[in-house]
């Protein structure tokens, strides 16, 4: 992998009462955000050949409107373990997944996402960066070194 591209959904509904958390559909705001993450994405020329996106309905709205935009012909997977995933747990989803892909999109939630941003920059999961809803993390890896804390570099950061 070459590239890691860390996409935080989008703003979402709140929770209803008695509603799952799981099924939260992003707001108006939500959906013009990962649209425009997806145009950003297009802009920075970012080449994608894997997709990896929780089940969360407000995750897979994300992804779907941010590949629609970015322009590519890339169908995600649905990965239930991102849901609620640990930075370990998202770097073995990572190897398990994606290990033969240079481009690719991680589409998760708070706080698994920023503090596998802060792991895999700083080498260590907190203090983390912090990562906005539709925001951007585009991190640059060495092929050369397997995806261990501190083995990244930021390459580029977007926020709505």
């Amino acid at each position: 992998m070459r590239d890691l591209i860390l996409l935080r959904h989008a703003e979402a509904l709140p929770l209803s009462a008695g509603g799952n958390d799981r099924d939260r559909p992003l707001s108006l705001r939500g959906e013009a955000e990962a649209r425009d993450a997806g145009a950003w994405l297009r802009a920075q020329n970012a080449v994608l050949d894997a997709a990896l996106c929780s089940p969360a309905r407000r995750a897979r709205m994300t992804v779907e409107r941010a590949l629609d935009a970015e322009g590519a012909d890339l169908l995600p997977r649905f990965v239930a373990g991102i849901y609620e995933a640990t930075p370990g747990d998202l770097l073995a989803l990572l190897e398990q997944h994606a290990a033969d892909a240079q481009g690719v999109l991680l589409v998760g939630h708070n706080p698994g996402l920023e503090q596998l941003l802060a792991l895999l920059t700083e080498g260590v999961s907190d203090p983390v960066r912090g990562m906005p809803p539709a925001s951007v993390a585009w991190l640059r890896l060495d092929e050369t070194r397997p995806l261990d804390p501190g083995s990244a570099g930021l390459r580029a950061f977007w926020s709505p």
